[in-house]
């Protein structure tokens, strides 16, 4: 009887697997051709060069949930952040193939589960038309707890070796990692199984209202707009000084500055530097913070997502202004403009 009953559920995962076999194999390819990309078709880990992984990985800053100490300790120091998407590829890489081949089946669901959870938590907030990022991240925690409950299934290399090698065959461990039974009862499975549901539900509700106001509230996608905060603005012995960090826009572009203007209490401009100004802008006096980088374009200021950079302006039109109220105005060339006040 016992024998019976564990042929029908030896036969009922093969089954289960055999129905997630399509899951496994796009999941996994989605990871693998990360690595595929950044290493294969295109070297993409290098620091220097155009598309660098690394800065991408900046544009997930502003707004990041919960990760975003780490991701502004990265950004600020490029030999570990080069070493962490060095380590980071080559995990997707291995995780993606050997969730495609069936090999340690539910080890490296884990690994999916893992991965998916920081991108969702890293970069949910992106997506300028579809809500990318989040869907992508949200969709590969899912599939992750899926696999992890079904197993590899019959066209699985957990199903072709495992009973293969003696020692590891009956270790109650090895389907923990591999694929088959899991050694829980029934009863036991199925709460697993609804917990894990439900968790994953309210992760779904609550960072799609989080990242976008998509439960209730008005709806809001921080992708389409660039926005720039203004901090530390000073005026100090002839220069004016400030911060500038882009928070929100397109990661796919920057932010073209076309002006930077200071204006006193009666709205009298003291300070105007136009495009042709801020194309020429000498880049020693931008001390950008982190990997991407503030630097002069070919007609404005370019201002990617994530920079954060200090500019000093040294010009004899604010040398010998008197104390008092300023407003300082950048201009984008989308037209959008944000202020800041300064006190002199």
């Amino acid at each position: 009887m016992i024998n019976h009953n564990k042929q029908e559920m030896s036969y009922t995962y093969s089954m289960i697997g055999l129905f997630t076999l399509s899951l496994r194999l796009v999941v996994g390819w989605t990871y693998f051709s990360a690595f595929w990309r950044r290493l294969i078709l295109e070297n993409k880990l290098i620091p220097d060069a155009t598309g660098y992984v690394g800065e991408k990985f900046n544009h997930f800053l502003p707004n990041a949930l919960g990760i975003k100490p780490m991701i502004e300790y990265m950004v600020t120091n490029p030999d570990i952040l080069w070493w962490a998407m060095v380590i980071f590829t080559i995990i997707e890489g291995i995780v993606g193939l050997l969730i495609m081949l069936g090999f340690l089946t539910r080890l490296m669901s884990i690994g999916i589960f893992g991965l998916a959870t920081g991108i969702l938590l890293g970069s949910g907030w992106l997506g300028t038309t579809c809500l990318d990022e989040w869907q992508i991240g949200i969709l590969g925690a899912t599939a992750g707890f899926t696999l992890f409950l079904s197993g590899g299934g019959k066209y699985s290399l957990d199903y072709l070796l495992i009973p293969k090698i003696p020692f590891i065959q009956n270790r109650s461990w090895t389907r923990w990692l591999t694929s088959g039974i899991l050694p829980v009862k029934t009863n036991t499975l199925s709460k697993i199984a609804g917990i894990g549901a439900f968790a994953l539900l309210f992760l779904t509700l609550a960072t799609n209202q989080i990242f976008h106001n998509g439960v209730w509230g008005k709806l809001h996608n921080k992708s389409v707009k660039p926005k720039i905060e203004i901090s530390d603005a000073t005026i100090n012995n002839g220069k004016l000084s400030f911060s500038v960090y882009r928070v929100e826009g397109a990661d796919v572009y920057g932010s073209f500055l076309i002006g930077i203007t200071l204006k006193d209490q009666k709205g009298n401009v003291i300070l105007h530097k136009d495009s042709e100004d801020l194309a020429h802008f000498p880049e020693s006096s931008i001390h950008n913070k982190y990997i991407a980088k503030v630097t002069p374009g070919k007609y404005s200021l370019v201002i990617p997502l994530g920079s954060k950079a200090g500019i000093t302006i040294d010009d004899s039109s604010i040398a010998n202004i008197t104390k008092g109220e300023y407003e300082l105005i950048l201009t984008d060339i989308s037209g959008i403009t944000w202020q800041k006040n300064i006190t002199y």
